[in-house]
This record gives C-alpha cells, sequence and structure tokens, in this order.
C-alpha cells in the first residue's frame, strides 16, 4: 500500500495537464513519418549533433545533462553508439549488490521438518506456533528485502555510467515477467535480475536457455511440479507465445509437446535442478522436428524459427525506435522494411543483440522525426531521466518508488506474465498527476498541499545546466528567450512559440543567474504534455 507521502504526489498539481497538441501522448509522432526511411542505413555523420545526441541518450539509456549531451555530439554517432553498446568497457563496482540474504525463505532443514511432523504427530499446538511464527516472520523479512531490492535497482539505475546496461535489463525484465507478488522469493527475484543483466546485451540464445533454468521463473510459471504424468504448458505456452515466437507461430500441438519437454525443469533452494525421473523421454513433435525432445532442444528448435529473429528485431524495435504493432501485416512499408534488417544481424550473429543495435543506434531511420517525442516516458524512464538529465537530488527513494508504483511500473511486481503494456497506457487522468507532481518533488523537495516528502532539506542548484550556454553565449545567458530555448531544448527536445511563451512570460524581468528562477522555468517546462514524450 502507498505510504501517505506517495498517495499526495497522486494530488491535482496547481496546473492540470492540458489538453495535447499533435506528436503529444493522444498523437505520437502525428503525421512525420511520411518519408520515413524503409532501410537501416547509417546516418550521415554530418547530420549527428545537439538534438540526435539527446535522442539517443534517451532511448539508449535515460537522458543526460546538456554537458553529456555534447561529449557525444562532438564524438559523433560511431564512437558515441560504440560507447553506449560496449558498456562493459566502463568500469563500475556495485557493492552494495552482495548485502542481499539469499537464506531468507531458504527450504526447512531435515531437522526443522522433524520438528514439525513430530510435532503434528503430537498434536503439540505450542511448537508448531513457534515455526508457523518462524516462518511469518521469514515472509516479513523477504518483503523488507524485496523492498531494499527496488531501492537498490532504482540507485543503480539513476548513478550507473552504462546507461544502456539498465535500460536493457529493464526490457529484460518486462519481457520474461516475473513478479514477486507470485513468487514471494525476494533472493530468487535478485538471481533473475542479475541474469538478465550479465546477459542483456549479449546473445538471446543464453537468455532463452537460461529462462528455462531460472528459479523464479520456473516457480512463477509453476513448472517446478510438472512432471511426465501431468505436464504443465504454462512455461511452454509463454515460451512460444511471448518470449521467442509471437502469436500464429506455432500450434496448440506444439504447446503441448513442448510442455512434456521441459518435465523435471525444476529447482531447490536456489539452484536449478533437472529431475529426471519426472522427464518424459518420449519422442515429440514440437514445429515440425520430431525427437526425444527436452528443454535445451526444445529452445534450439525455436531459435531455428525465422519467426523468432523477427519477433525479437519487433520488440527491440518497439522499445527503443517507435511504437509498433507485433504482427508484421499490420506494420506501414517502412516500419517493415527496418524490422526485417534488424533481424538480418540477429540471424547472422545468432541472434548476438550488439550488432542489432549498432545498426539500429546508428541508422537515419532512428533518428528520423517520426520516432523522436514519439515514445511516452514509462514511469521508470521519467523518474530516473528527470535524475539524470536535470541533475536534481533524489531526495527520498522510497517516495520515488511508490509514485512508480502509482504510475503503474512496480520494479519487480509486473502485473502479469505479458509485462506492462507500456505505450498510451500509462497515460491516465490520476497518472499524470502523479508524473508531474513527482517531477515537481524532484525539483523542489515538497509535495502537494504541504505533506513533506522527507526531500526539502536538499537544495537543488540547476545553474550547472546553464554552463554549456555560458560557453556559447558570449554575452551570458541575460535573455529569457536564449534560455527558455536552451531549455526547452534539454527538457522537451524542441522549442516551440506556445512552449517558449510560457517560460519567457514567467521570467521576464528576473534574474536568470538565481537558481529559484531556473527552477521555476524547469517546472513549467516539466509540466507540459511535450515532457511526457521522448
Amino acid at each position: 500500500m502507498a505510504s501517505s507521502r506517495a498517495r499526495a504526489l497522486g494530488r491535482r498539481a496547481a496546473q492540470p495537464f492540458r489538453d495535447a497538441p499533435d506528436g503529444s501522448p493522444d498523437e505520437p509522432g502525428g503525421s512525420r513519418s511520411a518519408d520515413l526511411p524503409g532501410d537501416l542505413d547509417p546516418i550521415d555523420p554530418g547530420a549527428f549533433g545537439y538534438d540526435e545526441a539527446r535522442h539517443l541518450l534517451w532511448r539508449a539509456g535515460f537522458g543526460g545533462t546538456p554537458a553529456q549531451i555534447q561529449v557525444l555530439a562532438g564524438w559523433g554517432v560511431e564512437r558515441s553508439v560504440d560507447h553506449l553498446i560496449n558498456y562493459d568497457r566502463v568500469p563500475f563496482e556495485d557493492a552494495s549488490a552482495d548485502a542481499f540474504d539469499r537464506g531468507i525463505m531458504r527450504p526447512p532443514t531435515e531437522d526443522e521438518r522433524r520438528q514439525y511432523n513430530e510435532a503434528r504427530r503430537r498434536r503439540d499446538e505450542d511448537t508448531l506456533a513457534r515455526l508457523r511464527e518462524r516462518r511469518q516472520q521469514a515472509q516479513r523479512d523477504d518483503r523488507r528485502q524485496i523492498r531494499q531490492m527496488q531501492r537498490w535497482w532504482l540507485t543503480r539505475m539513476i548513478e550507473t555510467p552504462r546507461p544502456l546496461e539498465e535500460k536493457l535489463t529493464l526490457f529484460w525484465h518486462g519481457h520474461f515477467a516475473t513478479s514477486y507478488r507470485t513468487i514471494e522469493y525476494s533472493f530468487h527475484m535478485y538471481q533473475q535480475n542479475r541474469f538478465l543483466r550479465d546477459n542483456a546485451s549479449c546473445n538471446f540464445c543464453d537468455l532463452l536457455f537460461g529462462i528455462i533454468r531460472d528459479p523464479a521463473m520456473l516457480a512463477y510459471l509453476d513448472n517446478q511440479d510438472s512432471n511426465k504424468r501431468r505436464p504443465n504448458e504454462n512455461l511452454a505456452r509463454e515460451i512460444m507465445e511471448l518470449f521467442a515466437l509471437g502469436e500464429g507461430n506455432y500450434s496448440e500441438r506444439d504447446i503441448k509437446e513442448g510442455a512434456r519437454a521441459l518435465t523435471g525443469y525444476s529447482f531447490e533452494d536456489d539452484s536449478f535442478v533437472f529431475r529426471e525421473d519426472n522427464h518424459d523421454t518420449g519422442t515429440k513433435s514440437i514445429l515440425g522436428s520430431r525427437d526425444a525432445h527436452n528443454g535445451d532442444t526444445f529452445v534450439s528448435t525455436i531459435l531455428r524459427q525465422r519467426a523468432c529473429s523477427g519477433f525479437i528485431a519487433a520488440k527491440l524495435y518497439d522499445y527503443f525506435c517507435r511504437s509498433i504493432p507485433m504482427d508484421e501485416a499490420q506494420m506501414d512499408r517502412p516500419t517493415r522494411g527496418a524490422v526485417r534488417e534488424l533481424a538480418e544481424p540477429l540471424l547472422r550473429s545468432r541472434y548476438d543483440l550488439r550488432p542489432a543495435l549498432a545498426r539500429l543506434f546508428a541508422s537515419a531511420h532512428f533518428y528520423h522525426a517520426s520516432a523522436r517525442r514519439e515514445q511516452i516516458k514509462s514511469p521508470a524512464v521519467l523518474t530516473v531521466g528527470a535524475v539524470r538529465s536535470l541533475g536534481t537530488p533524489v531526495r527520498d527513494l522510497g517516495v520515488l518508488l511508490d509514485a512508480m508504483d502509482m504510475m503503474g511500473q512496480g520494479l519487480l511486481f509486473p502485473p502479469s506474465v505479458k509485462g506492462w503494456d507500456g505505450g498510451r497506457s500509462w497515460i491516465n487522468t490520476s497518472t499524470l498527476f502523479v508524473r508531474q507532481n513527482t517531477l515537481a518533488f524532484l525539483l523542489t523537495g515538497r509535495l502537494p498541499a504541504g505533506v513533506s516528502g522527507g526531500g526539502e532539506r536538499l537544495a537543488y542548484d540547476p545553474l550547472p545546466l546553464l554552463e554549456p550556454l555560458r560557453e556559447s553565449d558570449r554575452v551570458g545567458p541575460r535573455s529569457a528567450d536564449v534560455v527558455s530555448d536552451y531549455l526547452l531544448r534539454l527538457t522537451l527536445g524542441e522549442s516551440t512559440p506556445r512552449a517558449r511563451a510560457v517560460l519567457t512570460g514567467f521570467a521576464s524581468g528576473l534574474d536568470l543567474n538565481h537558481p529559484d528562477v531556473i527552477t521555476g522555468m524547469l517546472m513549467l517546462a516539466t509540466a507540459m504534455p511535450e515532457y511526457q514524450l521522448c
């Protein structure tokens, strides 16, 4: 349940969210896609500047400060993409990750089982009550630990020098969606999170082979008890429908045979175990391949399907470039061509993700007008992006996590095995106010109606954001028009006459070197509909 401080974030803000103009959340992309390239040919190096670098930082991460944007603009597209994709070259240590307790929800020991069985036999209610209390305390401790894990991951997203690593981990968390609410085993969720991160940009084959051995996924989809007498179809169905092939590329017979192949795939404590006695060793026919399939040959058969590379290419395109339907028949011609070109390097590299991402991020298609400011920011991207791009204090991780949950994205708590729907589902009349008030909290430390968020004592100085402007403008940022255009380009990606009029109307005659004035301008910019887009 959200805290009172977090609930305050949902109250109506002083400035309600106005009707969205063309190109806003109501009409992503508008009519800008008329000349969208139908290929992934590289962008002209001379066409890669500040706006393109900003776009890249938001899509391949969580935005960037003006100084960071200028660094990438100076590097050019090739070096910038290489730096972001090959993030393992960037040193980063996270010592706090070793602080989690793997033993909170451990299985009972033989001695504890003996005590329990003996107490039941003797009807020893005192001993049974003590053992139940021990289990209930472990459950309470585990719920506290999952909250600590949420704080750890949110902090990591904010602080990491390898933003694409966390953006991809978030992508795979929504793709191979598993919720703590169902499995109630925090260390299994942590193990899965580390597994997804370790393989985030490497090879989809490794992800698919690994997920059928992941204790969190096996528990979430009830495969731990699947046996040759009663195969459970959940894991096989979701692998085909949601994880690797997509609807229409398999049959119900394939699912039933796949379930047989996955019998005996289980776990004990924190480790995968293959229970050979529970495995169906008979011949199965899966996607035209007839064999004594097990989990590995089941996955291998799926990976050989051309539909698999196309499905993963479409998912990557949808997440990083433009929102699209997953059914190729419903895509427009340029999008269909781009997705097919994205699938080619996946096939050639045997599902190595980096060549595909590099081709997308370096393409003119990716930087086309119809791909910019087209995606509605997820709650994670909105929250983390505000801190990373505007340099605000984090203030209170608990408030931010509660706000993200109210906006529809609780980390480690996806709503179903389908993950988050995303897109327009992020925006409704209640989440809009949470979004605006979360930005106000980050910028000022205040929640609506004067409720304290625990962050007011942390002063925010936005003046460092203006340093690149001071360096490039000989007369200094003394014009409200100049500063307004500069801040709008940073926050919204463009400066429109309407938006400029709002900021200049506020700032005219004020001291543009005063932190409170710049903070006020940022409050106005982040309250605009366009700020919800990236």
